[in-house]
């Protein structure tokens, strides 16, 4: 027996060497011994060091090997969305976590077994019931073990950027694909496959390129496609490129035809052979893990018995990396949803409907015409934030997100909406562009949810209130929301101006616990409420039911000091599998405890867009320490946006819209500071009553004075400017919050002239529009007030935001608290010359190029 092996891996060696010798790409040294000696003979050249063999021709006879099919050792039959045969090397591929445990961790396939090699390697079944996974992403992941594959190349119309947040392909010509030769187009369907595949096969280095390919290219074409990956649902890819190759890597493949499969032997398939020896293998069980159907054990129950019920699609989820992308797609609704809607809006109503949200090739795009609903020269009053998309995006409508998820967004404290009256005019746009493509039983109960728990109508001006109690939808001829709901609306708002207009300065804050409250707790009104007295205000469970009983009460949390950071995907390249499933994921101490951590969200609570509302018996689930602290009264939301940062001077203040809530006026202004390179800082401000409303950021182009929120035509309109966000880090008050002005004065007030209000001329950089005082229906009183308060600041692009969230602070009049600092990625905003300063802006801004934020602000 030992002859007889001997002599065949003799033969084996000889076959082998002279395959390889024949190889130009390798060094002669693989030769036989007499064919060494007859090339010293002829050439005279010394003998050949092993240590001169060169690794990178050394990876290229490994490439080599997978291209040309030699010398494998396994023979992968893959059943999926395809069915090949791929002969393969197990010392490679054993690189893969997935093939590391099923080839050295105890499975059956793992088992040496004595073979002739004369029959050829191993043929293993591999059934992949993941429908994302596809034929050029697997290829793509297999020859990456191998050292090589085609480079992915991204389309630049699909990237996002300062110049153009919403990618170049949306208001520009649709531009040609030039992907290179020998590269393979990543688009966002293969992205999605990549991911889906280096998961399953746990290849870190793949799925970290491709989870950054795909938050690189979060846009108006994707977002879509992306946020159904995130919940779950299975890749819509184009039937013909299903089965499609990737670039370069055509031959590696034996595809199985109908025949050649009738033909073959059966085999036990790895799906129910693979059993493990020993049940001690931790790659084993993240891989049982990411099981990418996911099932309710209640369901699994009823299997066996017939079930009359709709047929439940399939869930593919795959851990964070799923919830990481969700978070970027959510978060760019946010920012860009009410953009958007304009658009979706306009060609609802046209001749044309809506393109799919699946991004469409540039040689489909280019052959259709614009709509004929879009107007060639807008008028000034009804110019859009964004310029016209050659194609519209569908994400408003049934096509786009579901009734579940429009009434979370729209309910969502980071939507980015100047206030509360444009969140309702939204909301009434999006439901009737939905009805008009026919009543949903199932959507009208969500529709009915947004209207009572989605809006603050107790914000709303009593104008606004009954402007809304008489709105009727046209394609149902029913109020839009109930008048019971605007009559508690109106309720509340009458209880909290008594609050704030009788309650003495001097009197201490009743649900305060301690005998000597703390200074911010001496401003309060006692207005917020802890979950213990919630719970002691509750019935007994063997009480009557009582119509009166405040169970389902809604309460609003009070804000406590945080920072955090949703959507960011910084730090995933070169992590490791474990990293990347991290909770947070790739969370690291940091020097720095202000910094933002980035949250962990889920598809339960919208990845970090749900309200945190609360009913009091989810106020009580929620807290176990009972000392969490809630307010009846719903905090007051509004966005800010400022144009042309970069052209602020150091210390200059450019201001947002002034806002009335609660008996005082506030508005945001954001700062650049020198301090340890470039900060910016962005501030809530209590405006003084008696001081001049400052002026608003305006990009330059705009004609202010007829600036107007695309609106509902039944509804009238608010005067208040346009708003939008801003951005920050480490929390502190204002550097130099400037003195209260007891008499008017034609300027701003400075505090001692080193921080001072942005004027700008009409056209001057940054620009600002005329100051718009606020309605005021009464005031407050007090020269010191305690409210809590929220910035969400979302990136350029917006599949990030950042959410600064503090405590109760005291607001005097005229003081300002909010957060600055360099650790801020300033380049997002502002123009980084070399030197690390600010570069003199050459022109304006894009109007779309903006900082953004909204605000939650809350009186306690």
């Amino acid at each position: 027996m030992t002859l007889l092996t001997t002599l065949a891996a003799e033969a084996n060696f000889l076959s082998s060497a002279r395959v390889l010798h024949a190889s130009p790409s390798l060094p002669d040294l693989y030769s036989s011994s007499h064919n060494t000696h007859r090339l010293r003979r002829t050439t005279g050249s010394p003998p050949m060091n092993t240590a001169a063999l060169s690794s990178v021709d050394l990876q290229q006879h490994i490439y080599n090997s997978l291209l040309e099919s030699r010398t494998a050792d396994v023979s992968l039959h893959v059943h999926g969305t395809w069915e090949a045969i791929y002969k393969l090397h197990r010392v490679v591929l054993i690189q893969s976590g997935f093939f590391s445990s099923l080839f050295t961790a105890g499975f059956l396939e793992s088992s040496p077994k004595l073979r002739s090699h004369l029959r050829g390697p191993e043929e293993i079944d591999v059934i992949f019931d993941d429908r994302n996974i596809t034929r050029a992403a697997f290829e793509i992941c297999i020859a990456r073990l191998y050292g090589g594959g085609p480079p992915l190349y991204v389309p630049s119309s699909l990237i996002p950027s300062t110049s153009h947040p919403l990618t170049p392909s949306f208001s520009g010509p649709p531009l040609i694909c030039d992907t290179p030769k020998g590269h393979h187009t990543a688009s966002p369907q293969l992205l999605l496959s990549l991911l889906a595949t280096a998961v399953y096969l746990s290849i870190p280095s793949m799925a970290s390129q491709a989870v950054n390919c795909i938050m690189n290219t979060v846009g108006p074409y994707t977002v879509i496609p992306y946020l159904n990956f995130a919940i779950g649902k299975a890749i819509e890819a184009r039937p013909d490129h299903k089965d499609e190759a990737a670039v370069g890597l055509e031959n590696i493949a034996q595809l199985v035809t109908s025949e050649s499969r009738a033909s073959s032997t059966s085999r036990s398939p790895l799906r129910t052979s693979s059993t493990k020896q020993d049940p001690a293998d931790d790659l084993s069980d993240k891989l049982l893990d990411l099981d990418v159907q996911k099932e309710d054990p209640a369901e699994s129950e009823e299997e066996s018995e017939p079930d009359d019920g709709p047929i439940r699609e399939p869930h593919f989820h795959y851990g964070l990396l799923s919830d990481k992308i969700g978070e970027a797609a959510a978060c760019w609704i946010a920012r860009w949803g009410a953009d958007m809607l304009i658009h979706e809006e306009k060609a609802s109503r046209g001749p044309e409907i809506p393109v799919t949200p699946v991004p469409i090739p540039a040689q489909i795009v280019s052959s259709r015409k614009r709509a004929d609903t879009m107007p060639v020269k807008p008028s000034p009053s009804s110019e859009p934030t964004v310029p016209e998309p050659h194609v519209t995006p569908v994400i408003w409508a049934r096509s786009g997100l579901n009734s579940k998820w429009v009434r979370q967004i729209l309910g969502s404290d980071l939507l980015f909406v100047k206030g509360e009256r444009e969140r309702y005019d939204m909301a009434c746009t999006i439901v009737e562009l939905r009805r008009r493509q026919g009543i949903d039983e199932e959507e009208e109960k969500d529709w009915d949810m947004l209207f009572r728990e989605g809006i603050y109508y107790a914000n709303l001006l009593v104008d606004d209130i009954i402007a809304i109690s008489q709105h009727i939808s046209p394609t149902t001829g029913r109020p839009f929301v109930p008048l019971s709901v605007l009559q508690e609306a109106h309720w509340d708002q009458s209880l909290l101006r008594c609050q704030v207009t009788t309650k003495s300065n001097q009197t201490s804050s009743p649900s305060s616990p301690s005998s000597s409250p703390p200074p911010s707790r001496e401003k309060e009104l006692g207005l917020s409420i802890t979950t213990a007295e919630i719970l002691a205000r509750l019935p007994a469970s063997n009480s009557p039911p009582n119509p009166a009983d405040d169970k389902d009460k809604p309460y609003h949390p009070v804000g406590h000091d945080s920072s955090v950071r949703i959507g960011d995907s910084g730090s995933i390249e070169g992590a490791s599998m474990d990293q990347l499933f991290e909770s947070p994921p790739l969370s690291s101490p940091s020097a720095d405890s202000k910094a933002p951590v980035r949250a962990t969200t889920t598809e339960a609570n919208f990845f970090g867009l749900k309200s945190e509302r609360q009913t009091a018996s989810g106020c009580i689930a929620s807290d176990a320490t009972g000392k969490a602290r809630w307010s009846p009264y719903p905090p007051f939301r509004f966005a800010v946006e400022f144009w042309d940062i970069d052209a602020l001077k150091e210390k200059s203040r450019l201001h947002s819209q002034t806002i009335w809530y609660a008996g005082s006026l506030f508005n945001v202004y954001v700062q650049v500071v020198r301090k340890k390179g470039i900060q910016l800082g962005v501030y809530l401000h209590r405006q003084s009553n008696i001081d001049p409303i400052p002026a608003a950021s305006a990009p330059l182009s705009s004609n202010r004075a007829e600036r107007t929120t695309n609106r509902v035509p039944s509804l009238p309109q608010l005067s208040m400017s346009q708003s939008s966000p801003s951005m920050a880090m480490h929390y502190s008050p204002s550097i130099h919050p400037p003195s209260r002005s007891t008499t008017p004065s034609s300027s701003p007030p400075t505090s001692s002239g080193l921080a001072t209000s942005f004027t700008s001329s009409p056209s001057t950089v940054p620009a600002t529009s005329p100051p718009v005082a606020p309605v005021q229906p009464y005031r407050d009183p007090r020269p010191a007030v305690a409210a809590y308060f929220t910035i969400s600041c979302a990136s350029s692009t917006g599949s990030s935001i950042t959410r600064f969230t503090s405590v109760p602070d005291v607001f005097s009049v005229s003081q300002s608290w909010g957060w600055k600092s360099s650790s801020l990625r300033t380049e997002e905003y502002l123009e980084v010359g070399p030197d690390g300063q600010p570069a003199k802006p050459t022109i304006p801004a894009p109007r779309m190029n903006s900082l953004r934020a909204t605000i939650v602000l809350g009186i306690v």
